[in-house]
């Protein structure tokens, strides 16, 4: 079971769903939020709660907070949500009945740190509220800056 209480549905790594996410900051102090997966699709909204082989939902979380449920690979996170300070942006893939994809004993997640540097108050990292994932495996670790044009930073991969 993860931090949650939510099972694992253990699959072979064979054929494994897979996710990476890239985190990139938008002209308005927002950021783009974009998921690559594999051997996954995303159930379309009212899907029955029984798991099918490689699809499912994914669940954004910022510090371990969820922030939205996703059924595509891209999301917009309004800036208001991302106060000064680094954060980690986390993707973790579910089943429809709520069950985690898991391979190895492991969620099949990807997590990518940003930093804002924004007119907000500073949080620390790993501050909020629940503990949805703090992941494994990252692609994006953009910086951005208070205003104006932010320079778009490479992807640097974070242990898990």
């Amino acid at each position: 079971m993860d931090e949650r209480g939510r099972h694992y549905r253990e699959v072979d790594e064979k054929g494994a769903p897979e996710v990476s996410v890239e985190v990139q900051p938008d002209s308005d102090d927002s950021w783009d939020v974009l998921l690559t997966v594999h051997n996954f699709r995303f159930s379309p909204s009212g899907a029955r709660a029984v798991p099918v082989a490689g699809r499912g939902v994914a669940l954004l979380s910022l510090d371990g907070r969820t922030i939205a449920r996703l059924r595509t690979t891209d999301h917009h996170l309004p800036g208001g949500l991302v106060p000064r300070g680094t954060h980690h942006v986390t993707v973790r893939l579910y089943a429809d009945d709520g069950t985690v994809w898991a391979v190895d004993g492991e969620p099949v997640q990807s997590t990518a740190d940003i930093t804002a540097s924004g007119a907000g108050p500073a949080t620390p990292s790993g501050a909020g509220g629940g503990t949805e994932g703090a992941g494994a495996g990252a692609s994006g670790t953009p910086t951005a800056g208070g205003s104006g044009c932010r320079p778009r930073v490479p992807v640097t991969p974070r242990p898990g």
